[in-house]
C-alpha cells in the first residue's frame, strides 16, 4: 500500500535525525520547498541568526516556506519533481516585500521577519505545492515568514525581536527551490523551478 509523506519538524526548518540502520540502499530523503530570500537580505539575517545563537543559522539559508521538512522515499523522487514542475508552471513571478518582525510565542519559541506583501502568493503556491506526492497536512494554519530566532533564550528571541523591528526588503520571486537534508542536518539545493504561469 502507497502512503504519503511523512510529518517531520513543521515550518521551521530543523534538524531531522535520519533512522539508524545498517549500510544499504538509502530508501528515504527529507525535502523541504522554499522561497529563498535574496541578496543583500539573505546574508544580514543570516547574520542576525547567528548573532542570536541559533543553531541553523549556518544550515539553511533564510527563507519562506512552502513546504515544511518533509520525509519521502526516494522511489517518489520522480514523481516529485514532476509534480513541482507542474505547480511551477502554474504560477507567476511575484513580489515580496519583508516588514517587520512577529513572534509565535508563546505557542513556539520563534521570532520572525513578516511578509507585508506576496502573502496570497506564497498561499496558493504552498497549498497547490502540498498535494499529489507531497499531499500532507499541517499542525497549524500556513503562516508564510521568514524564521531569524528559534529555540535560543528568551533574551535572544528579544534581540533579535527589536533588532529587525524596522526592518524593509522588496524583491521579485521568479522561482522556488527543492531542498534536501543532508546527514549532518545541513541543506541541499535539490532543484530550482522558474515561476511560469500567466499573470493572475
Amino acid at each position: 500500500m502507497t502512503t504519503g509523506p511523512a510529518r517531520t519538524n513543521e515550518d521551521t526548518f530543523t534538524f531531522v535525525p535520519q533512522r539508524c540502520a545498517p549500510p544499504a540502499p538509502i530508501e528515504t530523503a527529507v525535502l523541504g520547498v522554499v522561497v529563498s530570500v535574496p541578496e543583500p537580505w539573505a546574508q544580514l539575517l543570516v547574520d542576525w541568526r547567528t548573532k542570536v545563537g541559533d543553531p541553523q543559522a549556518s544550515l539553511v539559508p533564510p527563507h519562506v516556506t512552502l513546504l515544511p521538512p518533509t520525509e519521502v522515499q526516494v522511489r517518489d523522487r520522480a514523481a516529485i519533481t514532476e509534480h513541482l514542475a507542474q505547480v511551477a508552471r502554474r504560477h507567476p513571478p511575484f513580489d515580496v516585500h519583508l516588514s517587520g518582525t512577529g513572534t509565535f510565542r508563546p505557542v513556539s519559541e520563534v521570532v520572525f521577519v513578516a511578509v507585508a506583501l506576496g502573502i496570497a502568493d506564497c498561499e496558493l503556491i504552498a497549498t497547490d505545492v502540498r498535494t499529489g506526492p507531497l499531499a500532507r497536512p499541517l499542525n497549524f494554519p500556513y503562516h508564510p515568514h521568514v524564521t531569524v530566532a528559534h529555540d535560543v533564550p528568551t533574551q535572544m528571541l528579544d534581540v533579535a525581536y527589536d533588532g529587525l523591528a524596522e526592518l524593509q526588503a522588496e524583491f521579485r520571486v521568479d522561482s522556488f527551490t527543492e531542498f534536501e537534508q543532508l546527514p549532518d542536518g545541513a541543506w541541499a539545493v535539490a532543484c530550482e523551478y522558474p515561476l511560469t504561469g500567466p499573470p493572475r
